[in-house]
């Protein structure tokens, strides 16, 4: 049966979690459970409604994108975060979270599998954050309408994407950073020449500045865009350790 020190210490070194010390989320093991793994949950959010499903298809290992752990950590051990730990311990299951390290990943994060999709060639890291760049920006490997690349996301990840700009415009170049860039993000795909930029959320102050620098934008929601990076790992997952795995899907709509 697989260890659970094994599967956290594969995961620190694949997502290469030293490297991201400025991360505010307090990556990697955030609860520690039993010691042999039987079945891993993926997921996006660590949350009560994933901890319940986690419980009730005997999963005794969570891996989340966020976590419950952030900075200084909690202050009480009362209400929401009692009900959580109450069902974790309860249950022997350990919680793993990977925030900026699989948002940045190569490989498996978030904004490589977004890339895939969208075709990306000749890839750049892309929008420092906490002094790493966690996006990328590409060229398309075939020119294409906006609408078209729309419609590809929306169809993989069974979304509706928002959309800001002419869908009729010819994309060559784009850049892509998932949950939410914001504005910073539309100047930051401005300066690296793209056409367009891919993101989570569309918040009201990236309107004007992606209109008036002719930079389109993809919402594909926060939550749909940051669903890529938990899949991959599952399925890495999978085939390194021949363990059973299973998905939570608990949409936000956001």
């Amino acid at each position: 049966m697989l260890k659970r020190d094994a599967l956290v210490e594969f995961l620190d070194e694949t997502l290469k979690l030293r490297d991201f010390s400025g991360d505010y989320s307090n990556n990697g093991l955030q609860v520690e459970g039993c010691r042999e793994i039987s079945k891993v949950l993926f997921a996006v959010d660590g949350c009560q409604e994933v901890f319940d499903i986690a419980a009730k298809e005997g999963c005794n290992f969570i891996f989340v994108h966020h976590g419950i752990s952030w900075g200084g950590g909690l202050k009480r051990w009362t209400g929401m975060d009692a009900r959580r730990f109450n069902t974790l311990f309860a249950n022997g299951i350990s919680l793993y979270a990977a925030h900026l390290p699989l948002d940045a990943h190569p490989v498996y994060g978030n904004n490589a599998c977004l890339a895939d999709v969208a075709g990306l060639i000749d890839r750049q890291g892309f929008f420092e954050y906490c002094g790493v760049d966690i996006g990328i920006a590409g060229n398309l490997g075939e020119e294409r309408p906006l609408g078209s690349i729309a419609a590809e996301f929306s169809d993989f990840l069974e979304v509706e994407p928002l959309l800001r700009g002419d869908a009729e415009k010819i994309i060559r170049r784009a850049a892509i950073v998932s949950g939410g860039g914001g504005v910073d993000a539309v100047y930051a795909a401005k300066s690296a020449g793209c056409d367009l930029l891919i993101t989570g959320e569309m918040e009201h102050v990236m309107h004007h500045p992606a209109l008036e620098s002719d930079v389109a934008v993809i919402a594909l929601g926060h939550y749909a865009s940051e669903t890529v990076g938990p899949l991959a790992m599952q399925k890495l997952v999978a085939e390194k350790f021949g363990v059973e795995t299973f998905f939570a899907e608990v949409p936000t709509g956001l």
